[in-house]
């Protein structure tokens, strides 16, 4: 990547994943920037501003783990906690859709209000993070399941890889609303979501080093070759540099991902690749739904219907579906 390069992207493109390498450190990664896409899932919600940053940084890091998948499948991003939000759940199915909702106790964060502690990590009490891998219905799923204890999505996800890939794993997340004028010259509400992930990967180690573990039968460091050297600073060099990334350029809608990679990487030699776009999408329909309810007995679709009517309202999107129940009940 030049200079050049990162000119040529200042006509900034949003709501895009770009995958990058940076040789001269042997760290992979991806950029995610969203705009419209994490815009529209909050205007299906009616989420007070510190849930919705929440729900921000979820989506844009299911974005950076989900987009990652090379075959049709979803990765799903699940919380389940004590605190002021209990459930969050984010589904990215390949190659580009992304949905989202949460829910969240009024009285709960109203006191985290009064304390002046809302960033995200302050509404996730105790519980569990699970990130699941759904490669379809004749295929095996895959889980990874994180604790929380009041950390942030970041720390989350780097407990995650050490769990699960034992891989040195940095991920940055930042959100941001925005006023913006509309057609009609008033001011509206606009949001941001960027993230960043990295992960090293020399080809020439199978064992690598990273200061949070213990070593444990691992050899003292100062036994160990040249290379061995040589990856534990390519890896500090990476954790100094991305430890200098303020939040406001992962959502400043003039800085762009080619941008703050050369800013960062521009000595070590970094490339980018070929960018996938991602949008909010739902998957609910009327058909889907019909489906389901024929799975449930007589009984189960009596205690469904009010007023002679059934309703069903997804949870993902906010749109609400109306059936006759005669169908159900004539089986």
């Amino acid at each position: 990547m030049t200079e050049a390069n990162t000119e040529q992207a200042q006509s900034l493109q949003l709501d895009r994943i770009l995958p990058f390498q940076v040789d001269g450190l042997d760290v992979r990664g991806r950029m995610v920037h969203l705009n419209e896409t994490i815009t529209a899932i909050i205007e299906r919600h009616d989420y007070p501003e510190p849930v919705n940053r929440l729900l921000a940084e979820a989506v844009a890091l299911t974005a950076l783990l989900g987009s990652s998948l090379k075959f049709e499948g979803k990765f799903i991003l699940q919380v389940q906690s004590e605190g002021a939000v209990s459930v969050m759940v984010v589904d990215y199915t390949a190659p580009d859709a992304v949905r989202a909702y949460l829910r969240y106790d009024e009285d709960a964060l109203a006191n985290l209000v009064a304390k002046g502690t809302t960033k995200p990590e302050d509404l996730l009490g105790k519980g569990h993070l699970v990130m699941t891998i759904d490669q379809g219905q004749y295929m095996n799923r895959y889980q990874g399941v994180v604790a929380l204890t009041g950390q942030s999505l970041e720390r989350v996800a780097h407990d995650y890889f050490m769990q699960s890939e034992q891989l040195p794993t940095l991920v940055r997340l930042a959100a941001s609303e925005m006023m913006q004028p509309g057609k009609d010259g008033a001011a509206k509400s606009s949001w941001m979501a960027g993230g960043l992930l990295v992960q090293y990967l020399p080809e020439s180690s199978k064992d690598i080093p990273h200061r949070d573990l213990h070593p444990g039968d691992h050899p003292d460091p100062e036994q160990q070759g040249e290379a061995y050297h040589e990856e534990v600073d390519a890896w500090r060099e990476t954790e100094a540099l991305i430890g200098t990334i303020q939040d406001h350029e992962l959502v400043d809608p003039q800085v762009s991902a080619e941008r703050l990679l050369y800013r960062l990487f521009h000595e070590r030699d970094p490339r980018v690749f070929d960018a996938s776009s991602i949008k909010h999408q739902c998957s609910c329909s009327s058909e889907r739904i019909e489906a389901m309810m024929g799975n449930f007995k007589r009984e189960e679709v009596e205690d469904m219907v009010v007023d002679g009517q059934i309703d069903v309202k997804c949870e993902f999107c906010g749109v609400s579906y109306h059936f006759d129940p005669k169908p159900w009940l004539e089986k």
